[in-house]
Formats: structure tokens, C-alpha cells, sequence
């Protein structure tokens, strides 16, 4: 199991689908990096030039509430972003980021300030804030769910093993 390490980049409550890609980029589907240089820019237009490889994306309650746009956590993840954390996730937001290859922890996010220096432990159900010494805690996702997460997503997994199969 990994653990990952990053800067977070603290949203607050409610962050929708569309705040993730907005509405009217939907001309931008079929061109997925293009559309990668707008995630989040309702929430914070100077995210995507900021974000970096391992970074991230810290919500609160209700995040990726809203339609049930595929793409949302595909370019979060394209963004760079290494996982989610939030209070709460919409159940959808939660398994299209997770068949994206896109890793989404369920913790109290409040002693998370934005900009924290964070590293998580996927296997431990752990997070350390580097910045402000919090430790944290998030139940460990299941084996199925982690293994479509190591190797990247559902459609990955599957080229690579056949059909999904639980054991």
C-alpha cells in the first residue's frame, strides 16, 4: 500500500460537480487536458497552476455532490492530485474516482489548513499533517477497491486481469 505525500488544497463544504468542471467547458469532454487546466476554478481559479504532482484536494462535508459527470475526478486526477480527503463524499463522486483510479478518504478534515504539507498512509488509514503535527485517521479502503486503485483505475485493472473478481 502506498503512502503519499503533498500539499493540501483546502475547499469547503459542497464542492459540486460543477464546481469541479464547470457547466460551460462541457464543449471540452472530448479533450481532457484541456479541460484538466480548468479543474476547480469555481472553487479556486488559481488551483489548476498551482496544484503539483502528489498534491491534495481536501473538502469537507458533500463533496462531488451533483451530476454524476465521469470526468470530474478523472481530471482531478490528471491535475496531479493523489487523493481526495473529505468529511463526506457524494456516493457517485465516490465510485467514479475510484474506477478512475482516483483514491477517496473519508476523515475529519477540519485540522487540515490549506497549504499543509500532508503524507498518507493508504494502508494504515492514516494522515500526518507535517505542518501542524495533526494526526488523523480514516478507515483503510477495501481490498477490492484498492486493488482497482493499484493499478489504476477499473478499466486498467481489467487489461490487465480480465473480469473484476472479489476473493
Amino acid at each position: 500500500m502506498a503512502t503519499l505525500k503533498g500539499k493540501a488544497f483546502k475547499f469547503g463544504d459542497s464542492i459540486s460537480t460543477d464546481h469541479i468542471v464547470p457547466g460551460r467547458l462541457a464543449h471540452l469532454r472530448s479533450n481532457l487536458p484541456e479541460l484538466a487546466k480548468h479543474v476547480l476554478e469555481d472553487a479556486d481559479p488559481t488551483f489548476a497552476r498551482r496544484v503539483q504532482p502528489g498534491d491534495f484536494v481536501v473538502g469537507g462535508q458533500n463533496f462531488g455532490l451533483g451530476s454524476s459527470r465521469e470526468h470530474a475526478p478523472l481530471v482531478i486526477k490528471m491535475a496531479g492530485v493523489s487523493a481526495v480527503l473529505a468529511k463526506s463524499v457524494a456516493r457517485i463522486f465516490f465510485r467514479n474516482a475510484i474506477n478512475r483510479g482516483l483514491p477517496v478518504l473519508i476523515t475529519d478534515t477540519d485540522k487540515i489548513n490549506d497549504g499543509d504539507e500532508l503524507e498518507v498512509d493508504l494502508g494504515a488509514g492514516s494522515i500526518k499533517d507535517l505542518t501542524n503535527g495533526a494526526d488523523l485517521i480514516f478507515k483503510p479502503l477495501p481490498q477490492a477497491m484498492q486493488a482497482l486503485l493499484d493499478e489504476g483505475g477499473l478499466i486498467p485493472y481489467i487489461k490487465k486481469h480480465g473480469d473484476f473478481k472479489l476473493e
